[in-house]
């Protein structure tokens, strides 16, 4: 996974939103982060990176002021860059770094609390990602992207450059670019310099890299940085310096070379740009991201099989490309919607922007559907389009996102006994969190059911559950369920500690075994380091899958939210678990 990142060469890019709340309003509104205090700080050195070798980026060449008189030769006088630097208070620190989303609060700044950097750096780089919980994931993205204070023992640009590289990984393309954007340049690292490649190729933008192309190439020799100087050279609308750039970097190659032949293409799509190039992919047997990225910038379709030699992320950076047409990226935001990545609201417009550009097609009848089910004025025949988008997903991830995609819709249905769907409503309500409509159903469902399982997991402040009901609930259903509603209830302290220790004995549930994750997620939780607790939840969740995730893993993750003041996503995430174990 890591190595699709690194393989990339370099490139420009396209303009992308603020990463957008994924949170139904008034889900989850901590206090909002201090303003950090002004001037930059020293940067720590950093350990040596276990991970391939960084690019560099040069400045551009200084300018120079003419002053002309009428029929008089100009006099070239050199420019005094002093008096257009910004002032020391308005450069940004590496005490405190990151990015702020639309619709979501910050993290505390001191969220990391005293934990050691380099304890936090190692986590970041060894966590396998993406994670299996779209719930984690969602609260992982905020910690990771939230202005927070660079903990003692690294470099901040280092530092910044690791929670970049960890939430490409997830998928996060622009949640990377905004941790990135918030480092000033002069303060760039070499590792920082390859994430920020990267995140441009994540972004599909290549021009991104134009402000740091000179300094990368500089501090890395690397072919990538070469080819990015010339596309940058191309789209100043430099094409005669472009083209010697570029023959300059691609020297030794073969001239068939799909990485030269797409920065090529980016190149001349500058203005004066003139090159003719055609891509093809039949020999190409691997994406990588500066292949993705390059392709993405320049309205290259890649081959859908190409997507198979990758990790999923790249299919989540599909997702967020909105130069990608909206049907050949809407099976992509489905899964980025299992992840974290993509948001019931963002999935309905997409569908919405399908149904209007009228094409025929699986997704156009998804997009009726969709329509039926929040429009039309008959509960019965809403319930009906929702029990159809249901019912034609093919693999539980699917059927999970299908409940995403239909979270709001089920919001809507009115609570009654005479409803068949009433689990499924439920758990699709609070897929998204819409956890207040789905309690309105606390009367309807039939206790000791999916649906009372996950209101008893959703409710902020119910009454507590025996071990005989959740036993119960696992003689009737799924023990493997009951295994993760025992383990969501206990570390959310609603059963009594013997109750829970009597249906951890029932369901084979070892909540009290310790080792140095449990320890270390535990007492972070205690200290109420929020950052650090979303962290090693991710770490403890690293699989593609729910089937991977330990029900004692759950209990720990659940407990420590709640300890740290995440209650709200300890629920959602004991929801989750339930809803996606077989």
């Amino acid at each position: 996974m890591a190595a699709l990142l690194l393989a990339g060469v370099g490139v420009p890019a396209l303009g992308q939103d603020t990463p957008e709340s994924l949170l139904p309003p008034g889900f989850d509104d901590p206090a909002p982060t201090p303003a950090p205090s002004p001037g930059p700080s020293a940067a720590p050195t950093r350990a040596a990176d276990p991970l391939a070798p960084v690019v560099g980026v040069a400045l551009p060449a200084d300018t120079a002021l003419g002053n002309a008189a009428a029929g008089e030769p100009v006099s070239e006088v050199p420019i005094d860059l002093s008096k257009y630097e910004l002032p020391e208070f308005a450069k940004h620190s590496l005490d405190r770094v990151g990015a702020f989303a639309a619709g979501n609060a910050a993290f505390p700044a001191d969220s990391f609390g005293s934990s050691d950097g380099r304890f936090l750096q190692v986590l970041m780089r060894r966590m396998n990602a993406p994670v299996a919980s779209r719930w984690a994931s969602i609260v992982l993205r905020r910690a990771l992207m939230s202005p927070l204070d660079t903990p003692a023992g690294v470099n901040g640009a280092d530092f910044a450059a690791d929670r970049a590289w960890a939430l490409l990984r997830m998928g996060e393309a622009n949640a990377a670019r905004g941790v990135i954007e918030d480092v000033d340049t002069d303060n760039y690292t070499p590792w920082l310099y390859q994430v920020a490649m990267q995140a441009a190729l994540a972004n599909g933008d290549p021009a991104a890299l134009c402000p740091i192309a000179d300094k990368g190439a500089a501090a890395i020799a690397q072919r990538g940085w070469a080819l990015a100087q010339a596309m940058c050279l191309g789209l100043a609308g430099k094409p005669n310096e472009a083209g010697q750039s570029f023959n300059r970097a691609r020297s030794g190659t073969s001239p068939s070379d799909i990485d030269n032949l797409l920065a090529e293409k980016v190149l001349g799509t500058g203005a004066q740009g003139r090159r003719a190039v055609t891509i093809e992919w039949n020999p190409v047997s691997q994406l990588t991201a500066w292949r993705w990225g390059l392709a993405t910038a320049t309205g290259v379709e890649v081959p859908a099989d190409l997507y198979q030699s990758v990790g999923p992320q790249v299919r989540y950076w599909q997702a967020l490309a909105p130069n990608i047409d909206p049907v050949a990226r809407v099976a992509s935001a489905e899964l980025a919607a299992t992840a974290g990545v993509f948001s019931n609201a963002g999935l309905v417009d997409l569908y919405s922007e399908i149904e209007q550009g009228g094409d025929s097609g699986a997704a156009q009848t998804v997009a009726r559907d969709l329509r039926t089910a929040y429009t039309d004025g008959d509960v019965g025949t809403r319930i009906k389009a929702l029990r159809t988008l249901w019912d034609a997903a093919s693999t539980p991830r699917m059927r999970y996102a299908r409940l995403i995609l239909t979270a709001r819709a089920a919001s809507w249905i009115p609570a009654s006994d005479k409803v068949e769907d009433a689990d499924r409503l439920i758990a699709s309500m609070l897929s998204s969190g819409y956890d207040a409509a789905a309690h309105e159903w606390r009367g309807v469902v039939k206790r000791g059911g999916e649906g009372w399982a996950l209101l008893a997991l959703a409710d902020a402040g119910g009454a507590g559950v025996t071990a005989g009901e959740v036993t119960g609930f696992g003689d009737a259903g799924s023990r493997r369920k009951a295994q993760m509603l025992l383990a969501g209830l206990a570390g959310l302290g609603r059963m009594r500690s013997s109750e829970a220790q009597n249906a951890a004995a029932s369901l084979d549930v070892e909540i009290g075994g310790v080792n140095s994750w449990t320890q270390a997620i535990d007492a972070a939780g205690q200290r109420g380091d929020a950052a650090t607790v979303a962290l090693l939840a991710g770490v403890g969740m690293q699989s593609v899958s729910w089937d991977y995730v330990a029900p004692e893993a759950l209990f720990h993750i659940v407990a420590a939210m709640r300890a740290a003041g995440m209650v709200n996503y300890a629920r959602m995430i004991a929801v989750e678990a339930v809803t996606r174990s077989a």
